[in-house]
């Protein structure tokens, strides 16, 4: 695969994955198109043979393995993940309000998300609806209006001479979107409106009762390449959907049958509690499940690296008195290893000296990130998930600016740097020096 079939693959990624629900069901299927099985919790997996394997939940999270005909036990695992879920607007149950006769929609703020940017955009709307047929079977399905349906238009200036000053956004009643004029001046049928959407999208489907959903608004300009000569890309949910697609392309291009794993947890944006999140049990029930001896589980996962992999912030031209001077990430400079004597991440000098080398052999530059002492950082799913299963953990990401904005900055070449360790990491030998780093 060349660099620029890569980028076009990893935006049309983006582009076509604007929740988690539908990064996961997209991942799914690139997965199947090459060779691996999906699995299903309610199902007894029996003894499984040599190959790919990849397991959902709740539609939204996924863990991809891969076993080789070693086996897992007493062996290595190579483990790295990321995260499906970005900072977003989330529609409320019952959404729909007429103000000035025109029609709105009630949300919340999903995560920590930059609201300024959010206003003046063409918004449209996805997730997943749960829904009953007419002959009473409930299903989940997915909707992507895929096209511009809301927008949450600025106060003019005018109005307001103190627009250019910093101020507060009100979650409440700032952010409200509009969809339209309110004809008739009373609410429309919101369930209505998402059932005939769900039949527009979905042929063979009449009737859906709604039940309930998890929507939520998007950009809808698509991610695109930039710069005088391409050298970066934009868009929305960068974070950390790159650093998803990145993990998961290396895994399947890595020519080995090493045995790998890759979780791509939901939630981490809002402190990943959940039963597909790196605090919830879905990790560590699948390694269970795959080794039930517990010392043997636990003398592999000892032996074993977890690769956490984060956007990381990129040094800003107009704020570079925000970083720290001795480590200022640069866009196209490489993958960022990142530090905190806090534990914020979980890079320790063992698994930080294990990247350099790995990196060194792909060829590819590295650099290193701490916050500045008077900041207070971010977190990552890396301490989360070497706290739950006690794997040795590195953090790293790719350099980006405008982090958890409704469009993000990267540089072209990070996300193909990052590729190409992890084709590497995932075809390292079980008996190659490198895991001396660990030891």
């Amino acid at each position: 695969m060349k660099q620029s079939e890569f980028v076009d693959n990893l935006l049309g990624f983006i582009g076509s994955s604007p929740t988690a629900f539908h990064a996961a069901g997209n991942i799914s299927d690139l997965l199947r198109a090459r060779g691996f099985r999906e699995l299903h919790y309610q199902q007894n997996w029996g003894p499984l043979s040599p190959g790919g394997y990849f397991v959902r939940s709740n539609d939204s999270s996924l863990i991809a393995f891969r076993l080789s005909g070693e086996g897992l036990n007493d062996t290595i695992v190579r483990m790295a993940g990321a995260h499906t879920d970005s900072p977003a607007l989330k529609i409320k149950p019952s959404p729909v309000q007429v103000n000035s006769a025109l029609l709105q929609l009630g949300v919340e703020t999903y995560g920590g998300a930059l609201l300024a940017p959010w206003f003046d955009r063409d918004l449209s709307m996805a997730g997943r609806l749960t829904w009953r047929a007419p002959d009473g079977l409930v299903r989940n399905t997915l909707i992507d209006f895929g096209r511009p349906v809301a927008v949450i238009p600025s106060l003019a200036i005018h109005l307001d001479k103190e627009a250019n000053d910093r101020k507060p956004v009100n979650k409440q009643t700032d952010m409200m979107p509009i969809l339209g004029p309110a004809d008739g001046g009373a609410p429309p049928d919101w369930k209505g409106i998402l059932a005939q959407q769900l039949t527009r999208e979905h042929e063979g489907i009449s009737e859906p009762e709604i039940l309930a959903h998890e929507l939520f608004l998007y950009d809808w300009q698509p991610p695109a390449r930039l710069g005088l000569n391409n050298e970066f890309i934009t868009g929305a949910r960068l974070d950390n959907l790159l650093s998803c697609y990145t993990l998961i392309r290396g895994l399947i291009e890595a020519e080995s049958d090493c045995n790998c794993l890759v979780v791509l947890n939901d939630h981490e944006e809002i402190g990943s509690l959940s039963s597909g999140g790196a605090r919830g049990p879905f990790l560590r029930s699948i390694l269970e499940r795959l080794i039930p001896d517990h010392e043997r589980r636990h003398r592999c996962v000892s032996r074993s690296l977890f690769i956490s992999a984060d956007n990381a912030h990129a040094v800003h031209p107009n704020f570079a008195d925000r970083h720290d001077k001795g480590h200022l990430p640069a866009m196209n400079g490489g993958p960022v290893i990142k530090y905190s004597a806090n534990h914020r991440y979980a890079t320790t000098s063992r698994s930080a000296s294990f990247f350099k080398i790995l990196s060194g052999r792909a060829g590819v530059p590295v650099q290193e990130f701490v916050m500045r002492s008077d900041l207070a950082g971010g977190s990552t799913l890396g301490p989360v998930t070497a706290g739950e299963i006690g794997v040795q953990t590195v953090d790293v990401g790719i350099a980006t600016l405008a982090m958890h904005s409704i469009r993000e900055l990267a540089g072209r070449d990070d996300g193909w740097h990052l590729f190409q360790v992890m084709k590497t990491f995932f075809a390292l030998e079980t008996d190659d020096k490198i895991w001396q780093c660990l030891t």
